[in-house]
């Protein structure tokens, strides 16, 4: 059999700081048959330097620069450029531990009727890391239904499979904006088998410059767009103009209206006796966390009080949060001070948590 070329499409912009760690991540793959095709949209610091250092060194690496052009036009002009038969997704602050490829590859050998698989990830916050773990939710395999209410992959975890997809539909749509992956896996997920191998096979970097960080108020109207269109094509919301209320602004309206949704999502989710019914009710779950999120960053208490009194969900929130927001009704500011306490617990928390990035094997001599 022969062995599949991997094309790696990185989109590039202003990276200077991380995308080094992430091309050498890649060129320390135990896999050695693929190309990257790094796509420099417009960088104005030293982005494209450092990219002409790797590809006078390796020449799997294609360099494309041009003026800006967005996330959405690059990565269609990678997949377009692209010569393998498998796609792999990868972001330029994030890293690939060396056997993610082979580990990848693999899989779609033993199931070459897959579409797309992703990976679990680590979180990487500055040079200390945070282990994943595996996530029960994916145990059902039930993609298409988990699809619907949220992105099922991390972005940079994917690998698609064109044998598999075909070439009109490997295309990121313009108009979901900060969500095109969402979209794209659920188009995938609603036609074609998907897998999860869930183990932490890239670490995903988190810091204040990150698109998920600088666009999160549109990446959650727009994602809110998507679960409104999909519970609309399996007939599961009345009122899908809720979840675009709540995206444009968080008021007792709005949310008295996106908790109605919740509710009616249950009730039809109940009603129905197939097999996937685990599903929807874990992804109904997720939404839920998602929207209760999107209030609780509002940072006014009395709104997450009535979300979580009219959805009925005290009881799915941690204790802690349950006792600050309990006394809203009694003492705002007091609840203010509890949701700081909270963060900084968080916060602090995520930090023990943690082991040193020199720790990790697949890191050292990245972080």
């Amino acid at each position: 059999m022969s062995i599949p070329l991997i094309s790696v499409v990185l989109p590039v912009y202003n990276g200077e700081a991380h995308v080094a760690a992430s091309v050498e991540s890649i060129l320390r793959q135990d896999y050695e048959h693929f190309e990257i095709i790094a796509l420099d949209d417009g960088s104005t610091d030293g982005s494209l330097e450092i990219l002409q250092r790797y590809r006078n060194a390796d020449g799997r690496i294609r360099i494309v620069s041009r003026e800006n052009l967005g996330l959405i036009a690059t990565l269609n002009e990678g997949i377009a450029l692209a010569k393998g038969d498998l796609i792999a997704r990868m972001d330029a602050d994030d890293i690939s531990y060396p056997s993610r490829f082979s580990r990848q590859v693999a899989l779609f050998a033993q199931q070459p009727q897959l579409a797309i698989s992703g990976t679990g990830i680590d979180q990487l916050l500055g040079n200390r890391v945070v282990r994943g773990r595996p996530n029960p939710i994916y145990q059902t395999g039930d993609w298409d239904v988990l699809s619907m209410f949220f992105t099922i992959f991390l972005h940079s975890t994917v690998m698609y499979n064109r044998n598999v997809i075909p070439e009109d539909m490997l295309v990121y749509d313009a108009g979901y904006v900060h969500a095109e992956d969402f979209d794209l896996f659920g188009r995938i997920a609603r036609q074609f088998p998907a897998a999860m191998i869930d183990e932490s096979l890239v670490a995903y970097r988190i810091h204040s410059d990150s698109v998920t960080t600088r666009h999160k108020r549109q990446m959650r109207r727009t994602h809110l767009k998507l679960v409104a269109e999909n519970l609309q094509r399996r007939s599961l919301c009345d009122d899908p103009g809720a979840l675009h209320a709540i995206g444009i602004a968080v008021t007792r309206e709005s949310v008295r209206r996106a908790a109605n949704c919740i509710l009616t999502i249950e009730r039809k989710i109940a009603e129905q006796a197939d097999a996937a019914s685990s599903s929807y009710s874990h992804g109904t779950l997720c939404f839920f966390y998602f929207l209760y999120q999107l209030v609780m960053d509002e940072q006014r208490p009395e709104l997450t009080h009535e979300f979580l009194t009219l959805t009925g969900k005290w009881q799915l929130i941690r204790r802690r949060e349950r006792y600050g927001l309990r006394s809203a009704t009694y003492a705002p500011w007091l609840c203010r001070f509890s949701a700081g306490a909270t963060r900084h617990m968080d916060l602090m928390a995520r930090y023990y948590q943690s082991v040193p990035a020199r720790s990790i094997e697949p890191l050292q001599g990245l972080a």
